[in-house]
């Protein structure tokens, strides 16, 4: 079907504008390029002779401002180029209606002791009430855990969502997470729907507890497991990392009549699939599973549409199909589209970001730039993709795809007990063996962040991406409440990052002809995270170390070197605070982020950049963290006050209160000098370090505070307290030459 025509061209399924402001920001960017320059001249033409004191900590200093330097003209490429999008749904409705492709949703869950069922199921409900023919719609729940636990809830939820998604679509309910809505809710918006209202949430609260009950039981009830033949699955002493592969159809919204809502009208299909997991097969974590349902999916119900999204982000806006269907849709460009990227934002913020989680400036700055040169990352959640991107294919322009000629469904005459006995053994752990699936077929194998590696390679073979950021936001989850959790993300996620670096994906070499070198810087900001914690290790003790010993590293306030040092420092500063408040932040909220951007440069980073040399060189093997998703009453108390959490103790936490004591103590001896050995004199050379060091102490105030000074069980340890400053006052104490 054609789209509609006005004057000689059609009307787009989505717009595409220049962000504002890019004149202004790109004579920032010369002048600030210009005062770098400037600092490198001044660290090149003032080396200490050989033999002057702190020659070597000058020289180091020179090369962490190189690469500070470096990286920051490797951030800019994503701030050269920004693009906003939007779309106009109603056009898709008026042209394509009867056309819509069929939709796959994957749900991935791991752990039921720290991914909750009840929590799984949540999102699950809200991605079956979209609004989108159900006929067309299919939910898939992939438990790598294999827990009865996890199958029981979403048996439960397949019973809740006969009367959940008839009120949803009644009363048009946002978001379409039952636990999201009721608990923004106090109770019904108006009277009239007051009575459904009511026993709506009675029948998600009593669904709730018995999914509770069974979590704290540790088994399902005895009745429940006879009434459905799902539970015989289990009967032979599985374990998580050793079973058959499970497949159940909950759902059979294709070949079932009697899968409708209590209305009559037919429910989305639902699969519960736990893949086969033998210990002597790797079973390759989370992109394991996602080829296991691309394979499983692509048998039962083939989906054009993939939407992939994490067990705790809940779908938040019930448009969001119809949004991503625009792009792919769209008759000039949207054949060149292979996935579209939503944010990943989170619905228990606080209100000053404690722990930076909230990654502002990544979803409002970096991706809305990289969308300029090529299209974002895929960062494993929040994704639509079109099937055939992550079967291997490579764009051809001239293959332009017929939406209504895709068949959805398995096949009519077949039982939904027969389909699951054909199609158990595209989930075995042998099939893979001898075929390209994780290497040029699904998601790629080897590394943490297969997300990442796996979207370079589908750009890498000529396909574009798209990031959308509604106004109302697609998709919401749960941040970390500690901040154990938040770094061990992030070395996570960094550490994956520079094993792309270092393997045949760097996006310097395989990107290189294939995208854009912007594109390719912008993967580098993230692929850059772990080796910027030697730099930056470098600047934090030793400029604070040599303002201990009164060595000057910077120009006196009255040299004309001054000028850059200052210059840099206000003209950077300067832009990124407007640039956090104007995309929402405040100004406590922006602090909070430098100090997260610290903590993480100096522990998350660096033990990413360890344990990836360890992996490179045969000591250790990968290994994939899943982060806790709950947390005790205490620790969500302390969160919500925006207190930090620690709470134990750990090296990161080691390397952490050291750095925070060994800075105190530098800044205490540097005054101490100042007030005994010439007052004014030498403050003036030392004024830049004072400025450094002084920075650094505002920073770790709430380890001070964890150290010394607080008494409840989110403190850190008293050992941890002795160890750091025996480690600061050591520290102190080695001469600097």
């Amino acid at each position: 079907m054609g789209g509609e025509r006005r004057g000689d061209g059609y009307l787009p399924l989505f717009e595409t504008r220049e962000a504002t402001g890019r004149i202004a920001y790109r004579l920032y960017v010369i002048c600030m390029f210009l005062g770098i320059c400037m600092i490198w001249a001044y660290r090149a033409t003032h080396i200490p002779r050989k033999g002057e004191e702190g020659r070597w900590v000058w020289i180091g200093v020179f090369a962490a401002e190189v690469w500070f330097g470096f990286y920051w003209i490797i951030t800019q490429s994503v701030r050269w180029n920004r693009v906003d999008r939007s779309t106009f749904k109603e056009r898709l409705s008026q042209r394509y209606e009867d056309e819509l492709p069929g939709v796959d949703v994957f749900v991935c869950t791991a752990d039921p002791s720290i991914e909750p069922p009840i929590l799984v199921i949540n999102t699950v409900l809200s991605v079956m009430a979209y609004n989108y023919p159900p006929e067309k719609l299919s939910v898939y729940l992939s438990d790598d855990g294999g827990s009865d636990l996890t199958f029981y809830a979403l048996l439960e939820a397949s019973r809740f969502t006969k009367h959940w998604i008839p009120f949803c679509k009644k009363f048009n309910v946002e978001p379409r997470c039952p636990a999201a809505y009721f608990s923004t809710m106090s109770g019904p918006p108006y009277i009239r729907e007051a009575e459904e209202w009511w026993a709506m949430k009675k029948m998600y609260e009593e669904m709730e507890n018995r999914i509770d009950t069974a979590g704290k039981l540790g088994r399902i009830p005895e009745e429940v497991r006879q009434k459905h033949k799902g539970f015989s699955e289990w009967n032979s002493g599985i374990t998580s990392r050793d079973h058959q592969p499970i497949l159940q159809i909950l759902i059979d919204g294709r070949g079932d009549p009697n899968a409708v809502d209590n209305e009559g009208v037919t429910l989305p299909t639902l699969v519960y699939l736990a893949r086969e997991k033998r210990p002597q097969h790797h079973h390759n974590f989370k992109a394991g599973a996602m080829n296991a349902l691309i394979r499983v999916s692509s048998e039962m119900s083939n989906g054009s549409i993939i939407l992939n999204v994490d067990c705790d982000m809940y779908a938040n806006n019930s448009e969001s199909v119809r949004d991503a269907l625009c792009f792919f849709m769209d008759e000039k460009n949207g054949h060149e589209i292979a996935y579209v990227q939503f944010p990943q934002n989170y619905n228990n913020m606080t209100k000053n970001d404690l722990y930076g989680t909230s990654m502002k400036i990544i979803s409002e700055v970096d991706f809305p730039g990289l969308d300029g040169y090529g299209g974002p990352l895929y960062v494993g959640t929040g994704c639509f993709h079109r099937r055939e991107s992550l079967s291997g294919r490579k764009y051809n322009k001239q293959n332009k795809e017929k939406w209504e000629s895709i068949p959805i469904g398995r096949k009519v005459d077949e039982s939904s007990h027969d389909s699951e006995e054909r199609i158990k053994g595209l989930a075995t752990c042998t099939y893979e063996e001898n075929t390209q699936w994780g290497n040029e077929m699904g998601l790629k194998y080897g590394c943490p962040v297969e997300d990442v590696i796996t979207g370079l390679s589908i750009q890498c073979r000529g396909w574009k991406s798209v990031y959308f950021n509604p106004v109302r936001k697609g998709f919401l989850g749960l941040a970390p409440t500690s901040l154990a959790q938040s770094l061990v993300q992030h070395k996570r996620w960094s550490e994956g990052d520079f094993q792309i670096l270092t393997s045949k994906y760097c996006p310097f070499i395989y990107g290189h002809g294939k995208i854009k070198l912007a594109l390719q810087m912008g993967y580098g900001i993230y692929c850059f995270w772990a080796p910027n914690s030697f730099p930056t290790l470098f600047y934090v003790i030793f400029p604070s170390l040599c303002l201990y010993k009164g060595i000057s590293l910077f120009p006196s306030i009255y040299s004309p070197w001054f000028l850059p040092f200052m210059y840099v420092i206000i003209a950077e500063y300067a832009y990124i605070i407007l640039e956090s408040l104007w995309h929402g932040m405040t100004l406590k909220g922006w602090w909070n982020e430098q100090r997260m951007w610290l903590l993480k440069r100096t522990t998350s980073y660096l033990f990413a950049f360890v344990d990836t040399l360890l992996l490179l060189s045969g000591i250790a093997k990968s290994a994939f963290i899943i982060t806790a998703k709950v947390s005790d009453d205490d620790v969500s108390q302390r969160y919500e006050q925006e207190i930090m959490e620690f709470g134990s103790s750990s090296p990161m936490f080691t390397i952490l209160a050291s750095l925070a004591i060994l800075n105190l103590f530098c800044l205490i001896g540097g005054a101490t000098r100042v007030m005994m050995d010439g007052g004014i004199s030498v403050l003036e050379t030392l004024m830049l370090q004072f400025l450094l060091c002084g920075s650094l102490v505002l920073i770790n105030v709430p380890l001070y505070q964890g150290l010394f000074f607080r008494k409840d069980k989110g403190r850190l340890p008293t050992s941890l307290a002795i160890t750091s400053v025996v480690v600061a006052v050591l520290a102190c104490l080695i001469p600097i030459y």
